[in-house]
């Protein structure tokens, strides 16, 4: 459960919860009968894409749309693709859907000639469990000299980073190693729960960080500030002061892969009921939350809701179908007695966004120009850029504003945006 205590200053925060010392084995959800695999292209008409209904596929196979595709899914079972067909996401995220019958012989397809090269790693891992970040090295213009795998979770009740530092530590050794030699970055840092910062240095990592217990301290950039000494300043990111973050789950997948010669296909998942009780488990990529949801024996009535992600920066899910993908780490189910329902009262200056906020936004004034949808504004005079999406503004909105979620949209519209202009420019 969530802990709420008084700080020196006097103001609530919120920690982060430990696992135990020796946490339980993660409980493997098997049987899933059809899996459905995201890439990341959205192709319009199935005459368009090299893959094909009825093509027999293995575990570990790679899945293109095209030969010489950058996108692609790494198949997490073996079986028959049923279905192929677009598939819309988030903030205009689009996707090619593949369904894929499961067979009851599980096939796996091993990898040859795997090297410890960038090139390798883009061809096989991007959408590994933990879905490391590989398009953020190798870039000339913004070089990263720290790779910092973190094993703390960014959100309150999730478990899924501080699992696998404990429990993958060997394939996560072997992860560094092939990321040191792949990216050429000049030093790798673990960054882990400050009670957990001794047992970590066999690993071949060059620092050891201790990220403090209160939330929201292991949010990348907070990392940097408190464990680094580095401050972001706004419209700048981490990968722009030197410094790509991996989840101690992507790092163990690369190291997986290189042990193996196969791409891991299962995905650790924090699994948070109704009652705020967490539990870990793993399943392939692929598999839908329902079967989650009934393997853990939770069920679910009308108008409960269901959050990918833990309670403060997760997003709502509107189908129980919505499947398990590379970086989904947590399921939350909350009871629709407990739901706190958004509302469109107006701001009413209490103050209590801008006392919660660890940057110190004037939230109460940046949340007018972005409810007007004046986000260009809102980010020249009231620093959007300088928030660290940790939705503490929400969680102490007494008019019961969804802050965090003007926030998202506006950083999103801004984005797009700028693509577009950028695109424009070039040509």
């Amino acid at each position: 459960m969530m802990k709420l205590l008084q700080s020196q200053s006097g103001a609530s925060v919120f920690q982060y919860p430990l696992l135990p010392q020796s946490p339980l084995p993660a409980q493997a959800i098997d049987s899933i009968g059809k899996a459905t695999l995201l890439i990341d292209q959205m192709i319009e008409k199935k005459s368009e894409v090299d893959l094909s209904e009825g093509d027999t596929v293995q575990t570990g196979q790679r899945l293109a749309p095209f030969q010489d595709s950058a996108a692609y899914a790494i198949s997490s079972v073996t079986g028959k693709i049923s279905a192929i067909y677009p598939y819309p996401g988030d903030f205009g995220k689009n996707f090619t859907a593949l369904d894929i019958e499961v067979a009851a012989d599980d096939m796996a397809a091993p990898i040859e000639n795997l090297e410890p090269t960038l090139e390798s790693l883009r061809t096989y891992l991007v959408n590994a469990p933990g879905k490391p970040p590989l398009a953020l090295l190798g870039d000339p213009n913004r070089p990263i000299h720290t790779i910092v795998v973190s094993g703390v979770d960014t959100d309150l009740l999730v478990g899924t980073h501080q699992y696998a530092i404990r429990t993958e530590i060997d394939a996560i050794t072997k992860g560094i190693e092939v990321l040191k030699a792949a990216a050429g970055a000049e030093k790798v840092a673990i960054a882990v729960p400050r009670d957990l910062i001794s047992g970590f240095g066999h690993t071949g990592a060059d620092e050891l960080k201790a990220v403090p217990p209160d939330y929201p301290w292991a949010q990348p950039k907070l990392v940097l500030y408190h464990a680094f000494g580095v401050e972001v300043p706004a419209k700048k990111t981490c990968e722009d002061m030197g410094y790509a973050f991996f989840s101690a789950e992507s790092v163990a997948a690369i190291g997986k892969t290189y042990l193996s010669g196969h791409v891991p296909v299962d995905k650790i998942v924090t699994l948070i009921d109704k009652s705020g009780q967490v539990k870990v488990v793993t399943a392939r990529l692929g598999t839908p939350v329902g079967k989650i949801l009934q393997a853990a024996g939770i069920q679910t009535s009308d108008r409960d809701r269901l959050i990918l992600g833990g309670p403060m920066t997760g997003t709502a899910l509107y189908d129980e179908k919505q499947v398990v993908r590379a970086d989904t780490d947590a399921v939350m189910v909350q009871d629709a007695a407990d739901v706190s329902l958004v509302s469109d009262y107006s701001c009413i200056n209490c103050g209590e966004c801008v006392r919660a906020c660890p940057t110190r936004i004037q939230v109460n004034m940046l949340v007018r120009f972005l409810e007007a949808g004046q986000y260009e504004d809102g980010a020249e005079l009231y620093d959007l850029y300088s928030c660290v999406d940790c939705g503490l503004c929400s969680y102490v909105c007494v008019a019961r504003i969804p802050i965090y979620q003007y926030i998202s949209l506006a950083k999103y519209e801004l984005a797009r945006v700028s693509a577009v202009a950028e695109a424009s420019d070039e040509q």
